[in-house]
């Protein structure tokens, strides 16, 4: 065992004095709701992920509900998603009254069965959510090739869902921010994505997310946006700074709606986050290459984060997956104490959403999903973030290579 003990905790949050000065910026401006701060994330975001339009709100999964309610997505109507994934993922269409559909994952892979994700299509299917777990983008080839072979069932509700003509693709990229596949940027592949600016996430604003979407014939952007806006802000027809405008105080309530805007001190955060990000990414990129060279020889299966000779396509280095060949639960859980004893913290992405009380009570049994099972029984997350030095590397990799043995 390694004598000096280190401290490697799992994913901080990597703030530096550029964040420190605008967030300093926006409470000495006056303003620290929603705001110019927020505005310029937005257009920043929709640039980068080569987009028209993008809405900043207070979580990911916010953006996954609005979008759901902007669809009409609602009571009768099917949502399906994998077994594999975060709750957020599925929470949000319990949250508008429809039906979570899940599907399990491939043998051997993170990613949901296609072909058993083409044959879950129902005439109530409204959406599909894939998950693009740890920043790698699902094959939306074969998504889009899925929902395509049953478009034949769908039956729009409303203009939206008319527009698509077809099950709505919402890609759960909550890991995903700067992640390409074949030359295109996450955020410009699904119909709409989702981003997580969470405090653990590559790129931070403490809490919040974001939302992108792909111009479609027969959807007004604008409208769209406006749509999200009054969502997030109780149905008010105008903002905040709307109102400070001369004798414009007057505003009407469209509907009783929902509260989850992003403020001007959280945006201030991302705006000093998208100035570093390009080197974070490729801090993380330095650290899983590191990582992957140090277990090639080892019992260890890693998920693949970029493909070799392919430069179109690279995940955003969210977390280091990997699974404990020939090893059991018991065995993969004394492993994660054993790192916790040393000073590395680790964790598991994810326990199967089947697994869990909430979802037990809706009637979803693990047996079901005997893959989704099978990856998470010896998964294993190890530390991935851009706070850690060279030396931290190194004594994770010494210390796990030693202890899986």
């Amino acid at each position: 065992m390694n004598t000096k003990l280190r401290n490697v905790p799992f994913s901080p949050p990597d703030i530096s004095e550029e964040e420190i000065q605008e967030v300093a910026q926006a409470l000495r401006s006056g303003w620290i709701t929603t705001g110019p701060k927020t505005k310029e994330f937005e257009r920043q975001i929709a640039a980068y992920c080569h987009t028209d339009k993008a809405v900043c709100l207070n979580s990911a999964t916010a953006c996954m509900e609005s979008i759901l309610r902007a669809l009409g997505v609602g009571p009768g109507d099917e949502v399906i998603t994998s077994a594999y994934t975060y709750t957020a993922t599925a929470s949000v269409t319990c949250h508008v009254g429809a039906t979570v559909v899940m599907v399990d994952t491939k043998q051997g892979s993170f990613e949901m069965d296609y072909n058993k994700l083409a044959e879950a299509i129902t005439e109530r299917t409204k959406v599909v959510i894939p998950v693009d777990l740890a920043g790698v983008v699902c094959d939306y080839d074969s998504i889009f090739a899925a929902v395509e072979s049953k478009k034949h069932l769908f039956h729009p509700a409303n203009d939206i869902q008319k527009a698509y003509g077809r099950v709505v693709v919402l890609a759960d990229a909550a890991h995903g921010f700067g992640a390409k596949r074949k030359g295109k940027m996450c955020g410009e592949i699904a119909d709409f994505t989702s981003f997580s600016f969470h405090a653990v996430k590559n790129l931070t604003t403490a809490e919040g997310g974001a939302l992108t979407w792909v111009n479609r014939e027969g959807v007004d952007n604008e409208a769209l946006y406006k749509q999200f806006q009054l969502l997030s802000l109780h149905g008010q027809n105008k903002d905040a700074l709307a109102k400070t405008q001369l004798g414009a105080w007057e505003y009407d309530i469209i509907a009783p709606f929902y509260k989850c805007n992003m403020t001007d001190v959280m945006a201030g955060i991302g705006l000093a986050q998208m100035k570093r990000y390009a080197g974070m990414l490729e801090r993380r990129r330095e650290i899983i290459t590191r990582y992957n060279e140090a277990l090639k020889n080892e019992a260890v299966q890693v998920l693949p984060h970029y493909p070799e000779g392919d430069d179109t396509t690279a995940s955003s280095g969210h977390l280091y997956i990997c699974r404990l060949l020939n090893k059991t639960i018991e065995e993969r859980n004394e492993i994660i104490i054993k790192m916790a004893e040393r000073g590395i913290a680790c964790n598991v992405h994810y326990k199967p959403l089947p697994m869990m009380t909430a979802y037990k009570n809706l009637g979803f049994d693990i047996a079901d999903y005997p893959n989704a099972y099978d990856m998470y029984h010896n998964e294993i997350t190890l530390p991935l973030n851009t706070r850690m030095t060279d030396e931290d590397v190194e004594y994770v990799i010494k210390n796990f290579v030693e202890i899986i043995k």
